[in-house]
């Protein structure tokens, strides 16, 4: 009976994390960026290791992201020489970018640093 209940917590849990994940992604990105500029290498590796593993992002979903913040604005790019091969895109936050990054941060993060929120979730 526990191991059936377990079985059906790691599925709920495994689901919606996956929801949650994917919506995730720009907020990983925007505090890639947010350190210093980064090529789209750097940025995945930042995502899988400042989450410690539990987000993770393909080269060619980071790409589509990237190519519709600069659309937008919010991002943009330099060419800079690679250690070897072609120059590579090290993308940035343009002050656009950084006010909205700051403006969600304020309204969506900060949230989560109030006393009885900090409670709740220990």
């Amino acid at each position: 009976m526990i191991k059936s209940v377990d079985t059906d917590l790691d599925e709920l849990l495994k689901a919606w994390e996956d929801t949650y994940k994917k919506g995730q992604l720009t907020l990983w990105i925007f505090l890639a960026l947010k350190e210093e500029p980064k090529y789209v290498d750097e940025i995945k590796t930042f995502v899988v290791e400042k989450s410690q593993g539990s987000m993770s992002c393909e080269e060619q979903s980071l790409y589509r992201v990237l190519r519709k913040f600069e659309h937008v604005e919010i991002v943009g790019h330099e060419l800079r020489k690679g250690n070897k091969g072609p120059d590579r895109k090290y993308y940035f936050l343009t002050e656009l970018g950084i006010e909205l990054f700051s403006r969600f941060v304020r309204r969506n993060i900060n949230l989560f640093f109030h006393e009885d929120i900090k409670t709740i979730l220990a």
